[in-house]
C-alpha cells in the first residue's frame, strides 16, 4: 500500500484520544493496517499505532522476527489490535527495560512497565480475542496502546519528559 510519515513529538495530533472502531472487514480498516504494516516495517518499527500516521483510530500493529532497533528482543508474531483494552496481571513492574519510539527520535529511556499483561481487542473482521503476555511482548503492547490515548513514553518516565 504506502508507507506514510510517521508524526514526532510536537505534532498535537500525538496528543488526541483516538476513536473506537465500528466498522470491520472493509476495505478502509484493510488499507489502514496495510500502510502500518508498510510504515512500521520501513522504519525498523516493533509496531506502530493508528495515531503515529495522523489516523485517530484505535487500531495497532506489532511483531518482530529480528529488529536493528532491539537486537535482544525476542520474536514476537505479527498481531493486529482493534479497539484493544490492557489489564495489568499482578503488581510486577519491569522498570530497567529501555524504551524508544518512532514518533520520538533520538531519545530512549528506561520507562516502568507492567511485567505481565491481559488484552482482549477484536480482529480486523470485529471478532473478538484476547491473551496474556509478559516480558518485551507486554511491553510493546503497553507502548503501542499509549498512543491510542495520546502518551507518548516520555510520559511514562519517573520525573516525566526532561526540560532543557
Amino acid at each position: 500500500m504506502a508507507v506514510h510519515d510517521v508524526l514526532t513529538i510536537g505534532d498535537p495530533r500525538l496528543r488526541q484520544r483516538s476513536a473506537a472502531v465500528e466498522r470491520f472487514g472493509g476495505p478502509d480498516l484493510l488499507a489502514l493496517v496495510e500502510d502500518l504494516r508498510d510504515t512500521m516495517a520501513a522504519s525498523d518499527g516493533a509496531g506502530l499505532a493508528a495515531p503515529q500516521i495522523g489516523v485517530p483510530l484505535r487500531v495497532v500493529i506489532f511483531g518482530i522476527t529480528a529488529n536493528p532497533r532491539y537486537p535482544e528482543a525476542p520474536p514476537i508474531p505479527e498481531t493486529v489490535l482493534v479497539n484493544p483494552v490492557l489489564t495489568p496481571l499482578g503488581e510486577a513492574i519491569d522498570d530497567d527495560a529501555w524504551e524508544g519510539c518512532l514518533s520520538v527520535p533520538g531519545w530512549r529511556a528506561r520507562v516502568p512497565r507492567w511485567k505481565r499483561l491481559h488484552y482482549r481487542a477484536q480482529d480486523l473482521q470485529g471478532q473478538p480475542f484476547e491473551r496474556e503476555v509478559e516480558g518485551f511482548h507486554a511491553r510493546v503492547v503497553q507502548h503501542e496502546c499509549d498512543h491510542l490515548d495520546g502518551v507518548l513514553f516520555p510520559d511514562r518516565m519517573p520525573g516525566g519528559f526532561p526540560r532543557g
